[in-house]
């Protein structure tokens, strides 16, 4: 039983009956009729001031005992309910041994894309948690049906390989949204260094965790789907994650 419910609900009945009191009181005061004075007088009056008065006060009595008695109910009899928040405990437990059998012994990484923050872990040990930056969540389109919707995956990866000094190799969608005409797979333009940092990890599929120019956007979700880390994050990361960690995104 929800008793903050109750007492609301109660209390506004309450309410309505003191108004009703006092309407009922001022229409009889403004009767006219003089056979109506001695009645007024001596009962409608006197019974309306006693119900004022003393019905908020049973009402709160009433409230004030029903959590009370109810508590008395539970404990009286509340094997069940000890039985219950036993099993929970146990099932709890369980649970707690299945997660900890799951998180990896060695490094690993944890990339939270709603509040765009990344924490690198040794096991149970916290080893860094800053900011960083997920997918910008935006939907591109170009003018012969194509679309892309820049957002980070979310799941568990592996890292599947790293370099140093990366050069990137710009998608079309980069193309498109420079409003450039989209070159050959291999043609020049499509590479640039200095953009992704000194370093980059891939998860595969093009999505890389990666440096940046803009740092300042860091924590916001700018990205094309790539996480991005400042410069200091980065060098921690890539040398703590040999090939194979787990990055769990979510």
């Amino acid at each position: 039983m929800n008793f903050k419910y109750f007492e609301q609900f109660v209390t506004n009945q309450a309410a309505h009956f003191k108004i009703s009191i006092i309407r009922f009181a001022k229409t009889m005061n403004r009767l006219p009729v003089k056979s109506f004075a001695f009645l007024k007088k001596h009962y409608v009056l006197p019974a309306g001031l006693v119900l004022l008065i003393s019905v908020p006060l049973i009402i709160r009595s009433v409230i004030w005992y029903l959590p009370v008695s109810y508590t008395v109910v539970v404990q009286s009899g509340g094997s069940d309910l000890v039985l219950a928040q036993q099993k929970i405990t146990r099932e709890l437990s369980i649970l707690d041994k299945k997660l900890n059998a799951k998180k990896p012994a060695s490094f690993y990484l944890v990339i939270n894309s709603a509040s765009n923050e990344f924490a690198l872990y040794k096991g149970n040990e916290l080893i860094k948690k800053d900011k960083c930056s997920t997918g910008s969540y935006k939907l591109l389109k170009n003018g012969d049906g194509q679309q892309w919707m820049f957002k980070t995956p979310k799941g568990e990866f592996r890292i599947r390989g790293k370099v140093t000094a990366p050069v990137w190799k710009k998608p079309d969608w980069a193309f498109v949204e420079e409003g450039l005409p989209v070159p050959s797979s291999n043609h020049h333009s499509r590479f640039e260094s200095g953009v992704l940092g000194d370093y980059a990890l891939s998860l595969g599929d093009g999505y890389l965790i990666h440096g940046t120019l803009y740092q300042r956007f860091l924590g916001l979700p700018v990205t094309h789907g790539c996480i991005r880390l400042n410069d200091e994050n980065l060098e921690l990361v890539y040398k703590s994650l040999p090939v194979g960690s787990k990055v769990y995104i979510y």
